[in-house]
């Protein structure tokens, strides 16, 4: 076994050295040929995203790290081929520009767009196998690796999916970027969106000054003749893309030299992150992003100690480089106000240069009285607010929020002024794994946030 200290070292690195590591929450594939087969297909084909996109994105995670900007992370849960639709991009999109500008405008800070989306298709399960009515299969693992269905064709792990992964995320990212460039981001637009939201809401009269405020400075600025003719800025905007790097084997497959700088850069996604169950230091996940020059996210629950985690910073980030890592704390709303403040604690004391983002998701899933698994708004809420108490205690800067949201108006969280309750879960439930905020409770959300944000602004707003 190696040890974390030698991990440290890229030369000891390859793609391919994951492999020689315990790896969980891998799916057992019956076919080794196949496997090999969609592995080299993969390979073979162009990259989801570009080496200086990754490094741009670093730069800007570098700003949040200094307390001069703030993470905005969320969108799907899991992406699926059912659901694989252009409007569906194009809401959660939207989704994530309406709040982006609401926490700018509203918090006073540069927001750094980053989604759950074109690759976020593996989700790790806490059983191997599922039962029904006395018949036992493999779980559902996302749609990357097997289908949702509850049939033994459905559940065997598929390697082919690997290319429609693939296929769909290039769908995904093309969209994307026609959006970002032609129009869709134009700020007038946006701000025209959330008036909507604000008319109504049962708390519009607690946003509608924040509205007003929008138009004044959109109405100055236009005199001023920037206005989406002559300023890109308002025109367009920045927006990269992440999941959690799950199935190794396809992000092995995606991984390729830089040929501007010789390092290597998992091209699947701008941003990748490690999962609460994997990031074991000896692991096979910690192995393989430790080698690859993508800005990485790393999940913190209740249960890590500041031990485990400046050892996983030593691997991960050895040289200490700002925007490289960031740190997503996924406590649970009566466990954050233990759990985080060591954490914080020792990384500060080290002068580390990680980002703090809050997932304030997945500690605070539950099951309903009618059997659904979902998520109380207002605990929600509580770890967000924690999250900010904590930080702004231990003089460190609250750096993002990391959420798992759509915009749909579905029924999988209840509470906020969507009023969603326990007895209405069913109208809508529709997500294929964890329960997400829908349209109102994400914009509810973005207000609320903004509020925390503005009140540890370090510098005036500037357009990222």
């Amino acid at each position: 076994m190696i040890k974390a200290a030698d991990m440290t070292d890229t030369k000891n690195w390859t793609p391919e050295s994951w492999r020689s590591k315990p790896a969980k929450q891998m799916p057992a594939y019956l076919d080794a040929a196949k496997l090999q087969e969609a592995e080299t297909r993969l390979a073979k084909l162009p990259p989801l995203v570009f080496a200086g996109e990754a490094r741009k994105l670093q730069k800007k995670l570098a700003k949040v790290a200094a307390g001069e900007a703030f993470l905005f992370q969320g969108g799907d849960c899991a992406e699926s081929f059912a659901e694989f639709s252009a409007n569906n991009i194009r809401d959660t999109f939207r989704m994530m520009l309406q709040m982006a500008v609401i926490l700018t405008f509203g918090g006073g800070i540069p927001v750094v767009k980053v989604g759950r989306m074109a690759g976020q298709f593996a989700k790790p399960r806490s059983d191997e196998s599922e039962t029904r009515d006395g018949v036992t299969l493999p779980s559902y693992r996302g749609d990357i690796i097997n289908g949702i269905d509850f049939t033994a064709e459905a559940r065997r792990a598929d390697p082919d999916r690997m290319i429609q992964v693939y296929n769909q995320s290039a769908s995904t990212l093309n969209l994307l970027r026609a959006f970002i460039q032609g129009g869709y981001a134009d700020l007038h637009r946006v701000h025209q969106w959330n008036l909507g939201f604000v008319d109504s809401s049962l708390q519009g009269e607690r946003y509608r000054d924040l509205a007003s405020r929008i138009d004044e400075t959109l109405g100055f600025m236009a005199a001023c003749n920037i206005n989406a003719e002559t300023s890109a800025q308002i025109r367009e905007t920045e927006f990269y893309t992440s999941h959690e790097a799950l199935l190794l084997p396809y992000e092995q497959a995606m991984t390729r030299i830089d040929s501007t700088s010789g390092d290597w850069y998992d091209v699947s996604a701008h941003m990748l992150w490690i999962g609460e169950r994997t990031r074991q230091p000896d692991g096979a996940h910690v192995e393989f992003l430790r080698g690859v020059k993508n800005p990485l996210g790393l999940k913190c629950g209740p249960n890590m100690s500041a031990d485990d985690l400046m050892r996983l910073i030593d691997i991960l980030n050895p040289a200490n480089e700002p925007g490289r890592l960031t740190l997503i704390a996924r406590m649970g709303d009566d466990k954050i106000a233990k759990s985080l403040p060591p954490l914080l604690r020792v990384t500060k004391k080290a002068g580390r240069m990680e980002v703090w983002c809050s997932d304030p998701m997945h500690g605070n899933t539950q099951v309903s009285a009618s059997g659904y698994k979902t998520r109380e708004f207002s605990r929600i809420l509580a770890e967000v607010r924690g999250f900010f108490d904590v930080c702004r205690a231990e003089g460190v800067h609250p750096g993002g929020v990391h959420l798992e949201m759509t915009g749909q108006e579905v029924t999988e969280c209840t509470g906020g002024v969507s009023a969603v309750t326990d007895a209405g879960l069913s109208a809508r439930y529709e997500t294929h794994c964890d329960p997400r905020l829908n349209a109102t409770q994400a914009l509810e959300l973005a207000f609320l946030i903004a509020d925390y944000v503005k009140k540890d602004r370090v510098k005036p707003v500037e357009t990222v």
